[in-house]
């Protein structure tokens, strides 16, 4: 047992902790050793991170983690095989979900609200329907349901961006995650700027067995079938969807069939904006995101 004196350290512990000092730390669960960092205000629901293709902790964006740390605990993790977690990709997210929940439950939770952002969105879909127990709220980023409008195409659509030359490299975020308008290529070299804040402790790169593997679990999701979308009516957590104007590797329309179908969901739409809207505007964000995980 935590006794009191314990429990205040380690709640003054996370609070001197930032997306930037937060060390990584590995917990045992489902056969794997999973990476995680935990950093904000212990003492209520933590919200745990569900990251994009490719991407580590260290893709997340400071303003957006450290944003809703004044308020909560933050909780960030590499999923089975990504980064500095052990383990293989799964090929399905039913996989990945069930993963995230083995790792969630070894934290001690039996809690939690659930972010996820792209093919995250998906895993937190799945954790949702696994585990509704565990979920309090959900927020789902630039994702879309099984078997969305225009996700037959969407290893295509991404396939194009993420094979085309950039330099440097990471300007492909800016093409996947942010308008081409020069005010959101503009948001988009400071949040590249933000993700390079952290210099200590970074999450190494994922290898090259991630992207066939996540690729294969989108290409499983897009497949259009007879009441695809039925088992959103089985949510019934409060649910957040944020979504940009025109998302190009998620179509925007498929962040509304999720907030129609869902029973207890609300959508925003940020204007002149693409996939990462909420890394367009960060500060906005954060204050819906408040609001929502405060009602």
């Amino acid at each position: 047992m935590i006794n009191v004196m314990e429990k205040h350290s380690i709640s003054y512990e996370l609070a001197q902790k930032t997306h930037q000092t937060a060390p990584t730390q590995f917990i045992e669960a489902n056969g794997i050793r999973f990476a995680y960092r935990r950093f904000g205000k212990a003492g209520g629901v933590p919200i745990v991170f569900n990251q994009h293709y490719t991407g580590t902790m260290d893709y997340w964006d400071p303003a957006v983690t450290d944003g809703l740390a004044r308020d909560r605990e933050v909780i960030l993790f590499n999923n089975a095989g990504v980064s500095s977690s052990s383990g293989e990709v799964p090929t399905t997210f039913e996989q990945m979900g069930a993963n995230a929940v083995a790792f969630t439950r070894a934290l001690g939770l039996n809690k939690a609200d659930m972010l996820g952002f792209s093919i995250g969105g998906m895993v937190a879909q799945e954790i949702a329907l696994q585990a509704p127990d565990l979920v309090r709220k959900l927020i789902l980023l630039g994702t879309g349901p099984r078997g969305g409008q225009g996700m037959e195409a969407l290893t295509q659509a991404a396939g194009r961006l993420f094979g085309a030359a950039y330099d440097p490299p990471e300007h492909v975020w800016l093409a996947v995650q942010f308008s081409p308008s020069e005010a959101g290529q503009a948001a988009g070299r400071e949040f590249l700027k933000r993700t390079h804040r952290r210099q200590e402790g970074r999450d190494p790169e994922v290898n090259d067995k991630v992207s066939p593997a996540q690729v294969e679990a989108m290409d499983k999701w897009g497949v259009q079938r007879e009441g695809s979308y039925d088992y959103l009516k089985t949510i019934k957590q409060p649910t957040l969807v944020v979504n940009g104007s025109n998302d190009v590797i998620m179509p925007t329309v498929n962040s509304f069939i999720m907030q129609q179908n869902i029973p207890n969901a609300q959508l925003i739409i940020y204007p002149d904006s693409n996939h990462g809207s909420q890394h367009q505007y960060p500060e906005l964000f954060v204050e819906h995101a408040t609001l929502f995980l405060n009602a």
